[in-house]
């Protein structure tokens, strides 16, 4: 690692030095495959920076992940931690749509690269199949300690992290030296009757012997730097190349037989490691079946098996969106440059015209022009291809005039997929991917294309249902709440009500803030159990409850216990969480009653905030009709803060809430507060930075400006 023990001197220094500490990595702890990401700071997702063990093509699905998704990598840099798969098992149990695309027998590891300042990506490293179930101490050090000298690494770098636009394949050189045998090693094979080929990680041929090219039926210089499925036509198969991905991949020898025409059977033996594969093939002068015979018929082009695979993770993914957003989201993340496509525009089929749902690529201004072109049209490809069912590609904007003069060109595109959505007759919607350049789609693309259609069809019929759900849901979820907070003198206020990332349950959480007089009001947040339409009515019951039992003169531990008391006569299933702050800003003091709720947090000065947890909670009410709700008296002096929030913003899976909190008051400490607005998104972003919270959350932000006078 002496590369990468100084700060780099330029750019390509520090992507060298990153390179050689990933392969140092996959060196010293013995595994087959290493991958880096970097985080992309203008969005949430990671790119592949670099990979070694693999063809860059086999990763195409994942040459970008959105740090969102639950994969092995993304989880461990949310929850800064080791993840290890000792086995297929384990993948198949914790991330099986992982494990669709990767069916293979390997043990994987993950872990973030973090340096002093921040989290910067990643690495993945992925062990043969023979492998014990169990990572070793020292392989954990390893690789632990090699992710966090290269985030120092980055820790040091001058400028961006790197300006490496497309990842990076890395060669590996095998334990033995170099791949190409001496001239008596080569002798040697020459003088076998059976033939020896070696395969590079990509497939391509770089040794064949004479014996070999005689079986195969090729001369060796046309052999040579081809794939054996490109240039021999009964090897061009997706059965054969997957057995080739199945040896790179799991390092484990394998063999298959295969018949070259007329009647010819050959075994192909592969003995792979991490620069390349070894390849046996011998000849089996048994009686071939009839059916195994090469066809004379032309046949038609075949889907490579790598875009199978990619298909099986495409349609996972497709399979997991909610929303049209989310849709929208993961066609332009996955499927445009899958295709090497770079404008979107996605149709919904709705009162006989076809209305954007979303688009990438192009200007907001161009897709305005085009939205609600009638759905029965021929003049336009999406109106046509609605009508027959069958999608139109355009290499270019002649071919797209030729047959469409009066269809509207915008974006400067020049090629175009154009894929109708349908779904048992039903036309639901079209599809439009577009190129930036003149763009022939191949078979093979347009096959893969065509099956995605249906699933982007059912996936935007489920969409469009969820986003009606949820916006009637979350509209009455506002109506529930103050639809304006009053002005009192001497506080600066803010809040905000989140709600969950998915979901169409309307949800408990509310807050309140009420003027009693020049000098004091009272602020109130609380959560229903649940999410359902009894918890919505339930919310807006005890909130009616605790704004008549304020504005009726009642002392802070009153105004809970009567409440509590409606509950029990409402006789309700449903608990509910409240706290209560009685501010008195002539005195500079807050009084305070919990039913059950998470502590507020106090900001006194710049940099210091306190957890207020030495208010002694109440029960929830709704539990016990007699219970008393202790009350606490805090200063609260001029330029204070207090937050208060429901437990949606700070209750993180496989995290300690109390430590959440914690976190959250150091961070209160150091924001900026001239916006309060500004607070509440610096706090909803510490504990959700990728912005899907898994509950609602409700914040609400008491300051304490100059004293009013009295």
């Amino acid at each position: 690692m002496a590369a990468i023990s100084g700060r780099p001197a330029c750019q390509g220094s520090l992507d060298d030095a990153l390179d050689t500490g990933l392969t140092d990595i996959v060196r010293r702890t013995g595994a087959s495959t290493g991958a880096l990401y970097l985080i992309e700071d203008e969005e949430p997702t990671m790119r592949l920076l670099a990979l070694c063990g693999l063809p860059l093509e086999f990763a195409t699905p994942w040459h970008r992940l959105p740090l969102a998704v639950s994969l092995p990598l993304t989880d461990a840099i949310r929850e800064d931690r080791f993840v290890w798969l000792g086995c297929q098992d384990d993948l198949v149990r914790h991330y099986p749509r992982l494990a669709a695309v990767l069916p293979y027998r390997i043990a994987f590891a993950a872990t973030p690269l973090t340096g002093a300042r921040r989290c910067w990506g990643g690495i993945v490293l992925m062990w043969p199949a023979d492998l014990r179930r169990e990572v070793t101490p020292r392989q954990r050090c390893r690789i632990i300690f090699g992710a966090r000298r290269l985030g120092r690494l980055l820790d040091e770098a001058p400028g961006p992290a790197t300006q490496r636009d497309r990842p990076r394949f890395i060669p590996v050189d095998p334990p033995g030296g170099s791949v190409q045998p001496g001239p008596a090693a080569a002798e040697y094979l020459e003088r076998l009757p059976e033939g020896a080929l070696n395969l590079d990680l990509e497939g391509r041929i770089t040794f064949v012997t004479t014996a070999a090219a005689r079986l195969l039926g090729r001369s060796a210089d046309r052999l040579l730097a081809t794939r054996l499925w490109q240039v021999l036509p009964w090897l061009d198969d997706p059965v054969y190349e997957d057995r080739y991905r199945t040896a790179v991949v799991s390092r484990a020898p394998l063999s298959f037989t295969a018949v070259r025409p007329p009647d010819h059977r050959l075994r192909f033996e592969l003995y792979p490691d991490i620069s390349g594969i070894s390849v046996r093939v011998t000849s089996h002068r048994e009686p071939t079946e009839p059916g195994l015979r090469e066809s004379t018929v032309p046949r038609a082009p075949v889907t490579r098996t790598g875009r199978l695979y990619q298909l099986i993770h495409l349609s996972a993914a497709l399979a997991e969106t909610v929303s049209v957003r989310d849709l929208v989201e993961l066609i332009a993340r996955e499927i445009l440059p899958a295709f090497g496509a770079q404008g979107l525009t996605l149709w919904a089929a709705e009162a006989g015209r076809l209305k954007v749902s979303g688009h990438h690529g192009y200007p907001a201004d161009a897709i305005a022009r085009v939205d609600g072109l009638p759905l029965d049209t021929d003049l336009t490809p999406a109106g046509k291809v609605l009508t027959s069912g069958v999608p139109e590609f355009f290499a270019s904007p002649a071919e797209m005039a030729a047959r469409y003069p009066q269809a509207p060109q915008i974006g400067g595109k020049q090629a175009w997929a154009v894929l109708p959505l349908i779904i048992t007759g039903k036309a639901v919607g079209c599809c439009i991917l577009a190129y930036d350049r003149a763009h022939s789609v191949t078979a093979d693309e347009r096959a893969v294309l065509t099956a995605l259609a249906g699933l982007i069809a059912h996936a935007l019929d489920r969409a469009r249902m969820y986003d009606t759900q949820h916006h009637l849901a979350h509209g009455l979820q506002k109506a529930l709440l103050p639809r304006d907070l009053p002005t009192v003198a001497g506080l600066d206020v803010a809040a905000r009500y989140l709600p969950a990332s998915h979901g169409i349950e309307v949800g408990g959480d509310f807050y309140d803030l009420l003027r009693l007089d020049d000098t004091s009001a009272a602020a109130v947040i609380g959560d229903v159990e649940g999410h359902s339409i009894a918890a919505a009515a339930l919310m807006g019951q005890v909130r009616t409850a605790i704004h008549a039992h304020v504005t009726g003169g009642a002392a802070p531990d009153q105004v809970l216990a009567r409440t509590n008391r409606l509950l029990a006569d409402l006789d309700s299933e449903l608990l509910v969480s409240c706290l209560y702050a009685h501010l008195d800003l002539a005195a500079g003091e807050v009084t305070l009653a919990n039913a059950g709720h998470v502590p507020p947090l106090l900001r006194l000065a710049r940099h210091h905030a306190r957890v207020l947890d030495d208010i002694e909670p109440g029960p929830l009410l709704g539990i016990d009709t007699f219970a008393r709700y202790p009350v606490t008296t805090v200063p609260l002096p001029a330029d204070a803060t207090l937050a208060l929030y429901t437990d949606g913003l700070v209750e993180v899976a496989g995290t300690d809430a109390a430590q959440v909190i914690a976190d959250l008051a150091g961070h209160l400490a150091g924001a900026d507060h001239e916006d309060l607005e500004g607070v509440i998104d610096s706090l909803v972003h510490h504990t959700w930075p990728t912005g899907r919270p898994t509950d609602d959350i409700a914040v609400l932000l008491l300051r304490a400006s100059l004293a009013p006078e009295r």
